[in-house]
């Protein structure tokens, strides 16, 4: 009976103190600048209010969203480019949640002297703050590159 007691008594401690560590992303790969990011270092940086309402395999799902750019965040960490002509088209971005689940992106999508889609690393939905920041997408029709409890994002 102790030692149950007592298992159950380590599995509390363990859960309450990996609940108070905060919630990190991880920027790495083709930078200058390897980064690790809390949601205060997110919301440090110029918030982007969106808008979305995209089809999900569950159904519609729609939200108003609260982050930072996804550029901002790369753009800090300084991208590694070589010397060929145009090299900065050739970078993606994989942005990875803690269950696995991961989207890419290409630079130009992101990048404001191109596309300059505005996605987001989202810390709020509908004025809730988030846990774990969220990958919001805009303009997608469908909400499959949107994920969820971002951990890394890699620039290749």
């Amino acid at each position: 009976m102790k030692c149950a007691l007592l298992a159950v008594t380590f599995a509390a401690y363990a859960c309450a103190a990996a609940a108070q560590e905060p919630a990190t992303v991880t920027v790495s790969g083709a930078v200058q600048h390897p980064l690790t990011l809390t949601i205060p270092d997110l919301k440090a940086m110029p918030p982007i209010d969106i808008a979305v309402s995209q089809q999900t395999d569950r159904g519609p799902s729609q939200g108003k969203f609260r982050g930072a750019l996804l550029w901002t965040v790369i753009d800090r960490a300084g991208l590694l480019n070589g010397t060929e002509k145009n090299v900065y088209l050739r970078h993606t971005v994989l942005v990875s949640g803690s269950d696995g689940y991961a989207a890419v992106l290409s630079e130009g999508e992101l990048d404001p002297r191109l596309e300059g889609k505005q996605v987001i690393l989202a810390y709020q939905k509908d004025g809730a703050v988030l846990d774990r920041p969220r990958l919001v997408v805009p303009g997608d029709a469908h909400a499959a590159r949107g994920v969820h409890d971002v951990v890394t994002i890699e620039v290749k």
